[in-house]
């Protein structure tokens, strides 16, 4: 697997301030976001966040994206770690098809069904880049900001320890209520 990295630099932000990294795998590139006193930390807290263009960045209520996002952020700000944006749109669909999905949704499919009519899996995320962040970081126990037992069961499969489990808990809306319950019960997300 051949990824590049980009130098370390300050990333100052309303949450505080940060270190971050980048890591090119393909064509995509992802983030790592380090609280300054990261590699002060033997268990750092730790979020694997998907990316959401339409959540994270224009704030849509169809999911629990931009609270989760916002959650984890302020939470390693406070208390040190790091959250790796990995970007892989629409669990690694792209923005266009996941806009279709959204569509299928409109008309009254779950986030799983869209994603299969569209002849995708119910998620096609690939976290292998997670690996070369966790071994750059020298990282082997960690406190993991999570409510996907997908990414629980993948960081385990690295050897990683995880001492701790913190729940991303954020409140629902009317617009998002369907597809938190599918996570829930068919997708084994922990609330």
């Amino acid at each position: 697997m051949n990824i590049e990295k980009s130098n370390i630099a300050n990333l100052p932000t309303k949450y505080g301030k940060f270190k971050i990294r980048a890591y090119k795998q393909d064509n995509q590139e992802h983030l790592a976001i380090m609280s300054e006193n990261f590699d002060k930390i033997e268990s750092p807290y730790v979020r694997i966040h998907s990316e959401c263009l339409t959540g994270d960045t224009l704030g849509s209520l169809k999911c629990d994206c931009q609270n989760q996002l916002d959650l984890a952020l302020k939470f390693i700000a406070a208390h040190g770690g790091l959250v790796i944006y990995h970007r892989q749109e629409g669990r690694n669909i792209g923005l266009l098809n996941k806009v279709n999905a959204y569509a299928l949704q409109d008309a009254g499919r779950n986030t799983i069904e869209a994603n299969l009519e569209l002849g995708f899996g119910e998620d096609d995320r690939d976290y292998s880049v997670v690996e070369e962040v966790f071994t750059d970081l020298e990282l082997k126990s960690i406190k993991l900001i999570t409510n996907n037992p997908k990414k629980i069961n993948y960081v385990e499969s690295l050897g990683i320890d995880i001492c701790e489990r913190i729940p991303a808990i954020t409140k629902s809306n009317k617009y998002n209520e369907d597809y938190i319950n599918t996570k829930k019960e068919h997708m084994g997300h922990m609330f």
